[in-house]
């Protein structure tokens, strides 16, 4: 919300606005002012704050609209200073920050306008529970009445911005995130409180003591005994730890929930979860890493830009644009916009290696490459040094000449794509198979509990049997891969494709990676088993077998199977050395460095497997998700 003043009565203008001491409302011990829950709920805290400074590091900047497809950028305009300096004990940070956190908290937020000669010469925030909407229109308020300690301040709605959300109960105001959230939060709050009664009494349940009816206790030998229990066994005791002694005919009765029963560690996750969700933040960026992975962060972060924060962007831009431009004469075409591509755009190396293929010669000097070193800029640094291999229409650098080695061009490498890209109808095939694989098992695993009283996984699951077919199943599509991905390298190489030598090696793969899959299989159902309801979620568990597991095996496992048999079809065509070729624009760490790799047609990669996505590698997230191929050559490594 913008108040315009003049800079002469600003002095008396903090003085009459601050802020009245405000009584703190709670209802059974739960805080009911939007301030108060942020406060003291970390959860909250966490979110809205990862909000606020997420979008107050974007610089904001003001543009003019030249034609559709130019711009100009105006850093000399009144609104660019205003921003950049909003006052004279505020930066651009704390401004964009505070705006962000009042809307995060209230659904609202106000400035307040200082101008200087008629000028606007500064913007200044004013505490959303200060100010409040005045009159009796239901589509926007006639004016704002701001409360201080000196009594109010009334302003007429023209000289007020007001930065507000959706309220389906008054057009006139947001409604705040937290007022959802607020049952959810009170749960939280109550077991919190709880967990400290708990530590105050040394960690110790709840409970209390019962002796016989007609058991003689003098008042002196009943005081004595209570002194010496809560010495003993309360949290603020002299001797707490310490091993109560009951007396003769006395029984302990606990009478408390136990951790375990109440669930804490998943119900405090389970908080921020709701609480990221009102917000529509996603789950890694606020530490919850269940299910984090290298690729799925680097796609979320990107979601992050485009979908989370996007929204709060345009919602800031506009309200600037509509409500504080026309203070400024900014004239046609003026806009703002947050410099969001920053935070969008690739590492140095992907910008590099992208900028180069575009304008097809080196752009850095040296220079230039020098500086971003902290190195001394030397004479005839700063000449475009263009290797003498590149001309205009050809290649765009002299990194894209042919390797040191003789490589063969293999159908990887004239169509870089992962193997589950180039052969769709396999994946199909896989999925299919496996799928009808798991619906089988489930239905014989589903119907043997119905027919057992609390059973246990070894009861229902036959680990030799399921193996023994599942290896099978693996074995006959596995062959099938090989068969056409070995033809296709074979015939590249001048070669041709010998199934019976790749058999063996099939086979073994099979026989491991199907008891692989069927241990996985084995531990999500005991888990199943333990569920109140164990037949519902096993019901569940093979559900999801038979459609997402599914999917994710058969990628991987034409993946697997291809790599295998370009390498095989190498080692066949007498070809002595492979290389790891990376073509993702974004891969992981570890896979970057071993681009361009170069090992023995049998040895293994730094990385501890034979090929992209050998399951001899280990970790899981070395291998789901990668598009990483393989070139031979003819060459000694």
């Amino acid at each position: 919300m913008v108040f315009i003043v003049t800079a002469g009565q600003m002095s008396s203008l903090d003085r009459a606005l601050a802020p009245a001491p405000m009584r703190l409302q709670v209802s059974d011990g739960v805080a009911q002012t939007y301030a108060q829950i942020f406060r003291s709920q970390p959860n909250v805290r966490t979110v809205v704050s990862f909000l606020a400074r997420n979008i107050a590091q974007l610089g904001l900047h003001v543009f003019k609209r030249v034609s559709d497809v130019d711009r100009e950028r105006l850093t000399d305009h009144p609104l660019a200073a205003l921003i950049g300096k909003p006052n004279a004990r505020t930066t651009r940070y704390r401004l964009i920050d505070s705006l962000v956190s009042d809307l995060g908290i209230y659904d609202s937020a106000y400035w307040l306008k200082v101008r200087d000669d008629g000028q606007p010469a500064g913007v200044l925030r004013i505490p959303p529970e200060m100010v409040s909407p005045i009159g009796d229109s239901w589509i926007a308020p006639d004016g704002f009445s701001v409360r201080g300690s000196r009594g109010h301040r009334e302003f007429p709605a023209d000289q007020v911005v007001h930065f507000r959300g959706y309220n389906p109960d008054d057009a006139r105001g947001g409604l705040s995130p937290i007022e959802t959230l607020r049952r959810v939060l009170a749960e939280e709050y109550e077991a919190g409180r709880y967990r400290e009664r708990l530590w105050r009494n040394g960690a110790r349940f709840s409970g209390y003591l019962k002796r016989p009816a007609n058991a003689e206790w003098s008042d002196p030998a009943r005081e004595r005994f209570r002194a010496g229990w809560r010495s003993q066994y309360s949290g603020g005791g002299s001797d707490v730890g310490g091993t109560p002694i009951l007396e003769d005919g006395m029984d302990f009765v606990p009478a408390a929930v136990t951790p375990d029963q109440a669930q804490y560690i998943e119900a405090r996750k389970l908080t921020r979860e709701e609480v990221a969700a009102a917000y529509h933040i996603p789950l890694p960026m606020v530490g919850i890493l269940d299910h984090a992975t290298f690729s799925n962060i680097t796609e979320q972060h990107k979601q992050l830009y485009q979908d989370t924060l996007g929204p709060w962007l345009v919602m800031i831009e506009e309200e600037i644009e509509l409500q504080l431009l026309p203070d400024l004469d900014a004239g046609k075409g003026v806009y703002v916009e947050f410099n969001l591509a920053e935070k969008l755009k690739g590492s140095f190396d992907e910008q590099a290696q992208q900028l180069q293929s575009a304008v097809g010669a080196p752009w850095l000097t040296r220079n230039e490459a020098r500086a971003r070193m902290n190195l001394p800029q030397i004479a005839g640094g700063d000449a475009l040094v263009v290797p003498l291999n590149v001309l205009i229409g050809g290649q765009a650098s002299a990194t894209d000449s042919a390797p040191k080695h003789t490589a063969v061009q293999t159908k990887a490498q004239r169509d870089p794509r992962p193997f589950e890209v180039r052969y769709p109808t396999l994946v199909e095939q896989n999925e299919r198979e496996l799928s009808k694989f798991f619906r089988h098992q489930g239905a014989t695993i589903l119907s043997q509990l119905g027919a057992k009283a609390a059973p246990t996984v070894e009861q229902v699951f036959d680990e030799v049997r399921w193996n023994k077919a599942l290896a099978n199943v693996l074995l006959a599509l596995a062959t099938s891969a090989s068969d056409l991905i070995g033809t296709e390298t074979a015939d590249a190489f001048g070669g041709e494709w010998n199934s019976e030598i790749a058999f063996a090696w099939l086979n073994a793969n099979a026989s491991a990676v199907a008891g692989n899959i069927n241990l996985t299989t084995q531990r999500d159902l005991s888990a199943a088993l333990a569920d109140d309801d164990p037949l519902k979620a096993a019901r569940e568990l093979f559900g999801k077998m038979t459609t997402a597991r599914s999917k994710v095996l058969a990628a991987s496992r034409v993946a697997q199977v291809g790599n295998f048999a370009t390498t095989e079809a190498a080692s066949q065509t007498g070809l002595r050395s492979k290389t790891w070729t990376v073509t993702s624009k974004n891969p992981r760490p570890s896979h970057a460095r071993l681009n361009g790799q170069t090992v023995g047609l049998n040895e293994k990669f730094s990385i501890g497997g034979r090929w992209p996505h050998d399951h001899e590698i280990g970790d899981v997230d070395e291998i789901a998700g990668c598009t990483c191929v393989l070139t031979f050559s003819a060459e000694e490594p």
